[in-house]
C-alpha cells in the first residue's frame, strides 16, 4: 500500500495511504479529497481530476496518452508535470510519490 502526499487546493499536505490497482483519482475521491471533481468518473472525457506530478515523477509515471494530452494541456492551468489522475493507476511503486490538486477548469 503506497503512501502518497497530496497537497490539496488550500496548500495541506496530508499523507494518502493508497489501494494499489486503484486509479489514483479513485483513491483521491474516495478519499474525502473534495477538490477533485471527477466529473467524468475517469474515463478520460473531462480534465475535473487535474493534478501535478511533482519531482521526478512525472517521469516514472506512464506517459499521456493522446486524448489525455489534449485534455490536460487545454485547461486554464496546464504545465508540463500536469495529469490526470483517472490515467494513473496505483502501484506499490509509487510509495513517496507527491501530487499537488490543480486548480479545476470546468
Amino acid at each position: 500500500m503506497p503512501n502518497i502526499q497530496v497537497t490539496d487546493l488550500a496548500g495541506n499536505v496530508t499523507t494518502l495511504n493508497a489501494t494499489t490497482g486503484n486509479t489514483l483519482m479513485e483513491e483521491l475521491r474516495d478519499n474525502g479529497y473534495s477538490d477533485i471533481e471527477a466529473i467524468c468518473g475517469g474515463v478520460c472525457s473531462c480534465s475535473t481530476c487535474h493534478v501535478y506530478l511533482e519531482g521526478t515523477w512525472p517521469a516514472e509515471c506512464n506517459a499521456r496518452s493522446e486524448d489525455e494530452n489534449q485534455l490536460v494541456t487545454s485547461t486554464d492551468y496546464y504545465k508540463p508535470n500536469s495529469r490526470l489522475s483517472c490515467q494513473i493507476t496505483v502501484s506499490d511503486d509509487m510509495d513517496g510519490l507527491a501530487v499537488t490538486i490543480a486548480k479545476q477548469t470546468y
